[in-house]
This record gives structure tokens, C-alpha cells and sequence, in this order.
């Protein structure tokens, strides 16, 4: 599966945004999160307060939020019916994750990793896995022909980020391996149901 070409305007967008990242990740690395205010990241960008805020709604927002879930929910919908949910996820994740340029995963990594270790965006976290966790119940159930509300959807959706998080956590004490061998790894126990 390819990108879609995007005009100038798109690409104009995309590039803001990333230096809004960017200069962001810079500065809290520098000077701390707590310390680094939203107007220090808009003159590091060469933007505006408002147009940092036309970007990401809040300051946490920079380090929490990419772009890439509708990749994971195209890539899912396209796997193969008679595969199970847990298979079609692990094959929409690995092509998803293929569809992430090299230079862009490092700067993932390093917001999941500043995520993980700053208090203050703890709270964050939680929000985006509540939101991430229904994105995900939806496209299963939408898959099964179901409610994304019944047990079984939403256990499911739950394990599924668990295993994300669990190996995210994982990747972060284990920076030598490959992110995405080990979360294929993952999904593939819980596939098995940890069985030996």
C-alpha cells in the first residue's frame, strides 16, 4: 500500500507540524516539560501562539498525538476476512508501521519514551488510550459485524492496547531490537493465549 500524494498546502501542514514536534521535544529535553511554555515552542517553530494551537490543542498534545492511526485502521480493513481479529491486527500493524518513514520512528520513540517518564503527562496518556481503545473496539466490531460496546470487543480492544503498551515499555529497556518484531511477537502470544 502507498501514501497518497498530497498537494502543497497538505505538505505545508505536514511540515509545520513536525517542526512544532520537533522543537518542542528539543526544548523539554533542554529545559524540562514543566518548564517549557507553549509561546518558547512557538518562537522555536517560528510561529505563532495561535497557530501552535491550530496544531495541537494543548501542550501535552504535542508529545501525545501523530498521525498515524488512520494508517492502522486502512491497513486493518483491508486484511483478508477469514483471518481473526488478532491476526488482521498484527498484519495491519506491521504494514502500518511500514508505511512510517525510518527518520520519522525515532521521534515517535522518543515521545512514547518522554510519555512514559514525565508525570505530568501520565494523566494525558490515559485519555489517549481511552480514545485509542474505542478507535480500536470500533474497527473490530465493525470486522465481526457487531457492537463495539459488547465484552468481547471491548476485552479485546483492551488486550490489544495492553500488548502495545507492554511493548512499548519493553522496546524503550530494549532500544536493540526491532519495535516492530517485538510487538508481533507480542500479539503472537496473546494470539496463542500465552500457552506454552
Amino acid at each position: 500500500m502507498k501514501r497518497q500524494k498530497v498537494g502543497l498546502r497538505e505538505r505545508k501542514k505536514i511540515k509545520t507540524r513536525a517542526a512544532i514536534q520537533q522543537n518542542a521535544i528539543r526544548l523539554f529535553r533542554e529545559q524540562g516539560y514543566q518548564a517549557t511554555t507553549v509561546e518558547q515552542i512557538a518562537e522555536a517553530a517560528e510561529i505563532s501562539p495561535s497557530t501552535f494551537f491550530r496544531y495541537f490543542a494543548t501542550k501535552e498534545a504535542v508529545v501525545l498525538e501523530d498521525d498515524y492511526d488512520p494508517f492502522l485502521i486502512e491497513t486493518y480493513r483491508k486484511q483478508p476476512p477469514e483471518l481473526s481479529p488478532i491476526q488482521a491486527l498484527r498484519n495491519a500493524v506491521r504494514e502500518g508501521y511500514s508505511l512510517i518513514p525510518a527518520e520519522e520512528r525515532s521521534g515517535i520513540w522518543e515521545r512514547v519514551s518522554m510519555a512514559m517518564s514525565i508525570p505530568e503527562l501520565r494523566a494525558a496518556v490515559i485519555q489517549q488510550i481511552t480514545r485509542t481503545g474505542e478507535m480500536v473496539a470500533d474497527i473490530i466490531a465493525e470486522r465481526l459485524g457487531c457492537s463495539p460496546g459488547e465484552l468481547k470487543i471491548r476485552v479485546l480492544a483492551g488486550a490489544f492496547l495492553g500488548v502495545v503498551i507492554s511493548t512499548q515499555m519493553y522496546y524503550i529497556e530494549h532500544p536493540e531490537r526491532e519495535f516492530i518484531d517485538i510487538l508481533d511477537e507480542a500479539l503472537a502470544l496473546l494470539e496463542a493465549g500465552f500457552q506454552q
